[in-house]
């Protein structure tokens, strides 16, 4: 079955997540393919297009494991999980979250309640580790920060139910997207375009130079097999270059720059929006 977009009452991102593509998709759609079986999206994030397409077949990945933990419990658990967040509402405060970040927790149900209270409580819903892996952006100012919403993790619950998730690198992609039927979406760390606009620590690995470049060539795999691919990224001649040697379209987009310490350098910034078709 061809995925149709859906009304605007769909379900939306459970998580808050630095550089969503939420505000961005009224932009993006008249560049996306109409017609495919099997939507992919290697670096999941906040999953704003998946939610917003909902489309019937997907795959989703992400090299998080704590995150694809978190969609998976989602998926499979959404009411256990709902009572733990309960749980953690009902004994936030300052103290409260700094114990919660300190502590490593095995069981997956818990990982996952942890992840999404971390996450609507910490500072602009950041996700960043050091390097043993451990979380360490510091408390939200939030007076009543939304913690657990019931209806909306059941709706999302429902929306993942037909995904498949699993934690892989992007380049996983090769071994499944064949053939014209599949469509791509990659929302990749962004190539930074100073010294302060991109921070690290997502995963314990950064996503550098030799990582872009590997993302292109996985694109110029997937577009040989006449996959539907589109990428986005930052505006700069490093990565115009990398997609205009192999024949990709490049796109521009406005985005808001929402993320800095500077206020004044806060507004309105271009991105690319990249495609193979």
């Amino acid at each position: 079955m061809v995925s149709q977009i859906p009304k605007e009452t769909c379900p939306r991102p459970f998580l808050k997540w630095a550089g969503g593509k939420g505000r961005l998709i009224s932009q993006y759609l008249p560049y996306l393919p109409k017609n495919y079986q099997t939507y992919y999206e290697p670096f999941l994030g906040g999953g704003a297009l998946f939610f917003y397409l909902q489309p019937t077949k997907s795959i989703l990945t992400d090299i998080n494991s704590e995150l694809i933990t978190t969609y998976r419990c989602v998926r499979d658990r959404v009411e256990e999980l709902i009572s733990l967040l309960k749980e953690h509402k009902s004994k936030h405060d300052r103290d409260y979250y700094y114990s919660v970040r300190g502590k490593f927790v095995d069981n997956e149900l818990e990982q996952a309640a942890r992840f999404i209270y971390l996450n609507k409580t910490c500072y602009n819903g950041l996700y960043r580790v050091n390097s043993q892996g451990k979380f360490n952006v510091p408390l939200g100012k939030y007076n009543n920060p939304n913690i657990c919403q019931e209806d909306l993790l059941r709706a999302t619950s429902a929306v993942l139910s037909t995904s498949e998730i699993k934690q892989t690198d992007f380049i996983d992609v090769l071994n499944c997207a064949t053939s014209s039927d599949d469509f791509v979406f990659l929302d990749p760390p962004y190539y930074p375009i100073s010294n302060t606009s991109y921070f690290t620590g997502y995963s314990k690995n950064s996503f550098g130079d030799k990582d872009q470049e590997r993302l292109r060539d996985t694109c110029a795999e997937l577009a040989s097999r006449g996959v539907k691919v589109v990428v986005c990224n930052s505006d700069c001649e490093f990565i115009k270059h990398l997609y205009q040697e192999i024949g990709f379209n490049i796109y521009y987009i406005e985005a808001a720059r929402s993320i800095n310490s500077n206020t004044k350098k806060r507004g309105m910034i271009k991105e690319l929006l990249i495609t193979s078709y």
